[in-house]
Order: structure tokens, then sequence, then C-alpha cells
């Protein structure tokens, strides 16, 4: 798994994760999470 921010490679068992559109995000920060959730539209792709 990819952070969609930072690109850092994550696992599944990451801690910071989010849904959008029925699709699952993991963060490696809870700083990466927060970008995301602001705008998901920007960084949700595929």
């Amino acid at each position: 798994m990819q952070d969609p921010i930072c690109k850092m490679e994550v696992g599944v068992d990451a801690r910071f994760r989010s849904s959008y559109k029925g699709k699952t995000f993991y963060f490696c920060s809870e700083a990466c999470k927060q970008r995301f959730d602001k705008k998901p539209e920007s960084f949700a792709k595929g």
C-alpha cells in the first residue's frame, strides 16, 4: 500500500486509515490522514 499523500509505503495494519467511495486508504501519519480527509477527491485515484 502507498500513502496517497506522501507516497510512503505502508501496510494494511497502518494505524491511520480513511474510507472514501468504498475504498480504504492507509496513511503513515495522522497529518497525512487529516490532509486527505479535508479533500479526499484530490488524492483518491483509481
